[in-house]
């Protein structure tokens, strides 16, 4: 079942021979973690989108405010029964017309949810080899820090990391520096120190990345910087991890020859619990 203009229908039931998401990538989207009934970080998801929107130039219809999509991802997962963990995907696309240049830029929007068998975070300590894609590059532009349907370098990321035994790929923008993986942000621990790309070098503006910042800054003895990462730093890094909402983080157990301990990683993993439970 999907949620599709507010309505629920069958997946089936959803023409796409003329919807500009899937002709032109003309949609912007947002992946939501719900535990419990609530949507987790709900006001920092739907500003990001609303900023979207803005900035593909999108109409914004008046209805849609936070309160309006709470109602309306919840009202998916209790119907499909998986309100206690689910993940939904709410995409919002141009409406049909035109071509590249559309006949107008009021939109439509989707819901699509599955059930997610963890409530709270846990990490995955098991093995978790990385290595850069090189193929294409991240551009250093405002596009690049927004969730477009337009991901093909993840696609093909994703293709290359199972052709060569990988779990994730690290991409690089066209300066040669890291920016993220293919699923999430990147986090570098060297010392006492927790880097992480600043979004100007074209990495996503990810909602688990504010909230991972905001929580390392708490932790005593922990600067936290956004500055640049070169390929060059990673082999001297202490710890690697990544940081997505369904994920909450990951850590990089191996990267080439280099491998990695987690013990922050371990650390805010419990705080980020500890964070959500309070809420």
């Amino acid at each position: 079942m999907i949620n599709f203009n507010g309505n629920i229908v069958a997946q089936e039931e959803n023409i796409l021979t003329q919807n500009r998401a899937f002709l032109y990538g003309d949609g912007v989207f947002e992946t939501l973690k719900i535990v419990n009934n609530k949507i987790l970080f709900l006001e920092d998801h739907y500003f990001r989108l609303m900023a979207s929107m803005r900035v593909v130039r999108m109409e914004i219809p008046m209805n849609f405010t936070m309160e309006f999509f709470e109602e309306q991802v919840l009202n998916l997962v209790n119907q499909e029964g998986i309100s206690a963990s689910a993940r939904a995907r709410i995409t919002v696309f141009r409406n049909d017309g035109g071509l590249y240049l559309p006949k107008t830029n009021e939109v439509s929007y989707l819901i699509h949810a599955t059930s997610l068998e963890s409530v709270s975070y846990a990490l995955n300590t098991a093995e978790y080899e990385v290595d850069l894609y090189k193929d294409f590059y991240v551009t250093k532009q405002l596009l690049s820090s927004i969730k477009t349907t337009n991901k093909l370098i993840n696609v093909t990321g994703s293709i290359f990391a199972h052709e060569n035994g990988l779990e994730n790929c690290l991409l690089i923008n066209d300066a040669k520096n890291v920016v993220e993986a293919l699923q999430g942000n990147l986090f570098m621990v060297m010392g006492k120190k927790l880097i992480t790309p600043p979004i100007s070098e074209g990495c996503l503006n990810g909602i688990m990345r504010k909230q991972i910042i905001a929580l390392a800054k708490k932790v005593e003895g922990i600067e936290v910087l956004e500055e640049i990462i070169s390929p060059f730093d990673l082999q001297k890094a202490d710890e690697l991890f990544l940081t997505n909402v369904i994920t909450g983080i990951q850590p990089i157990t191996k990267y080439r020859k280099k491998e990695f301990t987690s013990n922050l990683a371990h650390l805010l993993v419990q705080k980020l619990n500890e964070s959500i439970s309070e809420n």
